[in-house]
């Protein structure tokens, strides 16, 4: 009987492997790291070839650890951040990078090269912008395109599709050029509650060739997440894979969404899907609320029709750095070396031996804002993505004395956790602003994972914050979208319900002298921002 599924997940480092039951329940997770080549504070790259052969020996060692065979496997679904996948005729790698390096062939969703095209974009009246919070984003697939074509003609010019990187898997893996409502809506600015894309928008910023080829290079069969393709696997990919060829695959979703699709419905007395907001805390951080209207929240992207939850409208925040962020304020600290090696000894990684030594420091983890002392961090090393839309911005550490030991990196550590927490609190509040009704924030992310991490987001945000019980959401979601394309619980929405997780915990934000703290600290920390985002006008080219 055909009773399991898996969950294929590729993130900035690591290409993961779930295999999940009809229930849910996870019974096996393999990873691998996959190669990301950054060539500058801008460029970040990676190759298509590689991320593959990650899925599949992760694949096949999650089935090897679950004792599940080929056989039993009912569907698979797939999620990877938004990269923008550049290939030839049948798939050949095409450089995107003046290196000449044919198997560089992605454009990472981190990369920053293409900001003067964004901003170019948005110097123009474009409707589909007040799709994208009024301000698109570099980190977006048109302004990518762009720089493409002005910068590697020949690249733009011999590339047969460019994929969004969860596309180019399904692809991979199928043979369809079917495009996921989530991809081309969220990142290429499709109009998916009108079924179209905007042919005069892809004129008026310079690629209009892809207006007049009918948009086959980008995607003209647009289909929901969890839709199967084609026939399911190819006989090539199902050996791959080690999985048997026809093997259901449902079309995907970029990673954070298949956090908020394995998470939203988690089992617990706080909120509904329509008032949690689903909180990715990862490399980067991004906050996803569904709603039944549209709600139009300035510097938040979407609305999104059916990007994330079936039939419901979306919007999506986020941090372009969360917990690269924070490595990045660790990093800068005279004894990072001293309590790393400190942490490998102890068998952990910096950031949970600090939040344990942080932890043992207090009575009451709501207390610990207070190891933090005058340390305020404002986190946009990569620029904000919300709720001010300034790929300029930048990042600021306030309050340093001359300290060097190991207890003022743990207070460097919990400034830079607490200015993660102001940025989810500032997301919170534009949105709650433009209408939107949220309860409760469900968290995933491996940046979240520690106890004292999800107290501080619960305080620093005023909401109680859930964490599903079991294996990550991002995988889970991931597993549910094959048991759509499998038909085994109906559709992605009868998935989501039948294998949602029970909550694991809940974290309750503090009241009284704590929330007077943090209302002190969150006012220093927007005066910050504010001179952070005035000093970066320094850094601009003279006219």
């Amino acid at each position: 009987m055909t009773e399991h599924f898996i969950g294929i997940d590729v993130g900035t480092g690591s290409a993961r492997a779930g295999v999940f039951d009809r229930a849910g329940r996870c019974l096996a997770v393999a990873r691998r790291d996959i190669a990301l080549h950054l060539d500058g504070a801008d460029i970040a790259e990676q190759d298509s070839a590689d991320i593959w052969r990650c899925v599949c020996a992760s694949v096949r060692e999650a089935l090897a650890s679950a004792g599940v065979l080929a056989a039993s496997v009912a569907g698979i679904g797939f999620d990877a951040t938004c990269s923008l996948v550049v290939v030839g005729q049948d798939g050949a790698s095409l450089p995107v990078g003046p290196h000449g390096q044919a198997e560089r062939d992605i454009v990472v969703w981190m990369d920053h090269r293409a900001v003067p095209q964004a901003e170019r974009i948005n110097a123009g009246d474009h409707a589909v912008l007040a799709y994208v919070g009024g301000r698109i984003s570099p980190e977006m697939e048109t302004p990518k395109l762009l720089w493409l074509k002005e910068h590697l003609p020949e690249t733009y010019g011999r590339a047969w599709q460019f994929f969004d990187l969860p596309d180019w898997l399904t692809w991979r893996a199928t043979g369809s050029l079917a495009r996921s409502t989530c991809t081309v809506t969220c990142k290429w600015t499709y109009l998916a509650h009108e079924n179209r894309w905007d042919a005069d928008y892809f004129r008026s910023i310079g690629l209009g060739d892809l207006a007049d080829e009918g948009f086959a290079r980008i995607g003209t069969e647009i289909v929901p997440a969890g839709t199967p393709l084609a026939a399911g696997l190819t006989v090539r990919a199902a050996g791959e894979l080690g999985l048997r060829p026809g093997t259901p695959v449902g079309a995907a979703l970029i990673d954070a969404h298949a956090g908020g699709v394995g998470s939203v419905g988690t089992r617990s007395p706080h909120g509904t899907m329509l008032s949690r907001l689903a909180y990715v805390f990862g490399t980067s951080a991004c906050t996803m609320a569904s709603t039944r209207d549209p709600l139009f929240v300035p510097g938040v992207w979407g609305p999104y029709f059916n990007a994330m939850v079936p039939g419901l409208w979306l919007n999506e925040g986020g941090q372009s750095s969360a917990g690269a962020a924070i490595e990045r304020v660790l990093s800068l600290h005279p004894a990072a070396s001293e309590a790393t090696a400190l942490a490998t000894a102890d068998g952990q990684g910096l950031a949970d031996w600090l939040a344990a030594r942080a932890a043992r420091a207090v009575d009451d983890p709501s207390k610990a804002d207070t190891l933090a002392g005058s340390l305020v961090v404002v986190p946009d090393f990569l620029g904000n993505r919300a709720p001010h839309a300034d790929p300029g911005a930048r990042g600021i550490v306030a309050g340093l004395g001359m300290e060097r030991d190991v207890d003022s990196l743990v207070a460097l550590y919990v400034a830079a956790v607490l200015g993660i927490g102001y940025g989810l609190r500032q997301i919170l509040t534009v949105s709650r602003d433009a209408g939107a009704v949220i309860d409760a924030i469900v968290l995933s992310g491996g940046a979240g994972r520690d106890g004292l991490v999800r107290q501080l987001l619960a305080d620093c945000s005023g909401l109680p914050v859930l964490v599903p019980e079991g294996a990550d959401p991002v995988l889970l979601g991931a597993a549910m979208l094959g048991a759509a394309a499998a038909g085994q619980h109906g559709d992605l929405s009868a998935a989501m319900t039948a294998m949602a997780a029970p909550c694991g915990a809940t974290f309750q934000p503090a009241g009284g002298d704590v929330a007077a703290r943090h209302a002190l600290r969150f006012s220093i920390f927007e005066d910050l921002q504010r001179a952070a985002r005035r000093a970066s006008l320094l850094a601009a080219p003279a006219s």
